[in-house]
């Protein structure tokens, strides 16, 4: 006969699957995918991999995502939304004078780097899901919408976007044996990019003010 007391015990056992909603077990997937792309490469990120991750089976991450582009597709929107905040909190500190332009610059790169968004979007391009990311660049066109404001040109902040992510993004891939083969430190690519950012605000700070 099984007591109240053996039921709690084996409702608590960690070795038994917990009911998640679905939407928690969306997110413990897209961390799990996350958390595989960042310690071991695109190519450790599969259903089968992040299931077993977050102890569900290969059916279940069938049922959420559909199939591994849609795991890429979804986990491109769940690490653009978190890079973009990150990003957005960061550039209106800048703009308060907690946070300088090179800051910022590291932070970009960090995201693309050692955050995971260029493995992300080299495997996306290797796999030939380009429209995977499509929810990152989403995200990064929002984040200029809610930061064009106080009068600065959106011309000129849409070219400044695309060049830092495109140098944020080149680093990631390309930078330490571009930098090796030219002889110049590993970090030479964030310093443009924070020197680019600082005449770019010095630049903003001057047309509110005139």
């Amino acid at each position: 006969m099984t007591t109240h007391a053996s039921k709690i015990v084996q409702l608590n056992d960690p070795g038994m699957p917990r009911r998640l909603s679905p939407e928690a077990s969306r997110s413990a997937a897209l961390e799990a995918a996350r958390d595989l792309l960042l310690e071991s490469g695109p190519q450790a990120v599969t259903l089968k991999a992040v299931a077993g991750r977050i102890g569900r089976t290969h059916a279940n991450l069938l049922h959420h995502f559909g199939s591994a582009s849609g795991l890429q597709r979804e986990l491109a929107a769940y690490m653009g939304d978190k890079i973009c905040s990150k990003i957005g909190a960061a550039v209106v500190q800048m703009r308060g004078g907690a946070v300088t332009p090179h800051e910022l610059a590291d932070l970009i790169f960090d995201q693309f780097d050692r955050e995971g968004a260029g493995a992300l979007a080299s495997w996306m391009l290797l796999s030939g899901n380009e429209d995977a990311l499509d929810p990152i660049i989403e995200a990064i066109h929002r984040l200029v919408d809610e930061i064009g404001e106080d009068g600065q040109d959106d011309t000129s902040l849409h070219e400044l976007t695309l060049e830092m992510v495109l140098m944020a993004l080149g680093d990631a891939l390309l930078g330490g044996p571009m930098s090796a083969s030219l002889g110049l430190p590993r970090e030479t690519g964030r310093q443009i990019a924070g020197r680019k950012l600082a005449a770019s605000f010095d630049e903003w700070q001057s047309q509110i003010k005139s």
